[in-house]
């Protein structure tokens, strides 16, 4: 990409509108916040802005299952107490509750991923930018983490179409293990994950988790401890993705820029600045690689809009003025109205023993890395989400959604930052994903018990639940599509649970290099070298 790199920004203004509920502590509202800022710093006008098109149902079933997508198009809070067994089943509860407009919160924030990798896809633009994508928990048959589709998976999805490697890295605080699952058996994509391991959500990533089959060395996770500093991050960041570069040499990058690791974050444990957070983003960039940046988790708002203001700037070759211009939030800056935030002075845990044996072993691994192969592209497929859908916005709304969307989210006095005497009014983030271990039986994946196991359950429980589903929505209103169906799920790409009995690192250092998962992953999604 020569000279000045064009950048494509999505956006719609009702994204903020959505509310996950009374102290959930994800908030769609920082994003608005963040579109806010870019506006009021002038960034916008050096961008292409585009309001996404909406991402359909047959979009997210290229990943996630039939019955599930139209499980989450028809609940509502109206009607989830009726089907307790398919919210269970699908895990729509607490973490990821159902709430009014869901669907269509997750065809918005998809649909701009998938969008965006349309548009590199057919070398419209060098960088695209969706600060609302970025739900990297969500996988083929459920929610997890406050993610109900996952945008991420899709988005590479469409860019394989095309590129012949995508390289996706996470610097989210939370293990990216819904992208890790899906492409964990394939070469033709590069999972690269930098995250917080032990007794912590989601329990998955370990040092040892390299890929299965043909996917070998291609899953890479960097298990961190708490507290860890800009010095420390980058120590590790630079050389071990300076070594994906040199061995996978990727087409395409997806970038995911989840903002609970900077410092102070409401669930959070790193201490990471924004400039800090923002240097692997501005890291990567000096590679000249097309580049998918989407948001993730973030949880103090005000400084997620910060964190994602200062990244766009990043992207276009400023930086940017730390003294806020006066905005429609400047009440969430105050005392200091600064862009940039000060670390604090918790302990990093993270020794530089540790962080020497950590990128020492990643780097072996890299190593082994076959030479990129040649992978033949004869028809391409069609695009997910085609050019005309993408409505160009050349006069966006200062506010992000207009008076009558301010004046809905103001009336949710849980939608401002919450203070210190909220901070227990959230749901639990931690070890959710062990919450039946100790009841659920499991099976050796490919075993006659859990290919009977799987047989068992989908023949015995939710498709005919959903359906009832569709008929009671089409019946109390008659503009939904009554002729709705539901389509059975092909066994052979189920999701396999992963299962860690350790949940997590041990207390010695030398230990923790050595210790690998008591389970490893199943295979997760079928490979994709066929595309």
């Amino acid at each position: 990409m020569a000279g000045k790199a064009k950048i494509s920004y999505f956006y719609d203004p009702d994204v903020g509108n959505f509310y996950y509920g009374q102290g959930h502590p994800m908030k769609p509202h920082r994003v608005r916040m963040t579109h806010n800022l870019l506006l009021h710093y002038g960034v916008y006008k050096e961008m292409e802005l585009f309001r996404p098109a909406l991402a359909s149902a047959e979009d997210m079933t290229q990943f996630h299952s039939d019955e599930y997508i139209e499980f989450l198009r028809l609940i509502t809070p109206d009607n989830q107490h009726e089907h307790m067994r398919q919210l269970k089943r699908f895990n729509c509860a607490e973490d990821c509750p159902v709430f009014d407009g869901m669907f269509n919160f997750c065809q918005i924030y998809t649909g701009g991923s998938v969008g965006g990798a349309v548009r590199l896809n057919h070398k419209q633009t060098d960088t695209v930018v969706n600060w609302a994508g970025g739900l990297h928990h969500a996988k083929k048959n459920e929610a997890s983490g406050f993610c109900y589709v996952n945008d991420i998976v899709l988005a590479i999805l469409e860019l394989l179409k095309v590129h012949q490697r995508v390289l996706y890295i996470d610097i989210d605080i939370h293990h990216g293990d819904g992208v890790e699952e899906a492409f964990y058996t394939t070469d033709r994509v590069m999972t690269v994950s930098f995250h917080k391991f032990g007794e912590y959500f989601p329990g998955t990533g370990h040092l040892q988790d390299i890929g299965q089959h043909k996917g070998k060395h291609y899953s890479v996770n960097v298990p961190l401890k708490d507290g860890i500093d800009d010095e420390s991050y980058n120590m590790l960041f630079k050389p071990v993705m300076a070594k994906v570069m040199e061995m996978y040499a990727p087409d395409a990058v997806v970038f995911q820029s989840g903002a609970d690791s900077l410092t102070g974050d409401r669930l959070g444990c790193f201490n990471l600045s924004i400039r800090g957070h923002a240097e692997c983003l501005k890291y990567m960039m000096t590679f000249n690689v097309p580049l998918l940046v989407l948001g993730g988790g973030g949880y103090t708002i005000r400084n997620v809009a910060r964190c994602w203001t200062y990244e766009t700037g990043c992207l276009l070759g400023h930086e940017l003025d730390d003294k806020m211009p006066v905005n429609d939030y400047s009440e969430y800056y105050g005392p200091t109205h600064t862009l940039q935030i000060s670390p604090s002075n918790m302990e990093n845990q993270n020794t530089p023993e540790y962080l020497e044996g950590v990128r020492n072993r990643i780097l072996e691994n890299l190593s082994k890395i076959a030479p990129k192969p040649s992978v033949p592209f004869h028809d391409v497929p069609p695009d997910a989400i085609t050019q005309e859908a993408q409505e160009v916005k050349e006069d966006p709304d200062a506010k992000g959604g207009g008076a009558e969307a301010e004046a809905s989210r103001r009336a949710h006095h849980s939608e401002l930052e919450p203070g210190e005497g909220d901070r227990d009014d959230r749901p639990s983030r931690q070890d959710h994903d062990t919450r039946d271990m100790n009841t659920v039986t499991t099976y050796e994946p490919g075993s006659h018990k859990f290919e009977d196991a799987i047989k068992d359950e989908e023949e015995a429980s939710d498709v005919d639940a959903i359906a009832e589903l569709g008929d009671a929505a089409a019946a109390g209103d008659p503009g939904e599509d009554a002729d709705a169906k539901v389509k059975t799920t092909n066994c052979d790409e189920l999701v396999l649970d992963r299962d860690y009995a350790d949940g997590g690192l041990g207390r010695d250092d030398s230990d923790e290099l050595d210790r690998a998962p008591s389970v490893l992953p199943g295979i997760i999604l079928n490979d994709h070298d066929g595309q």
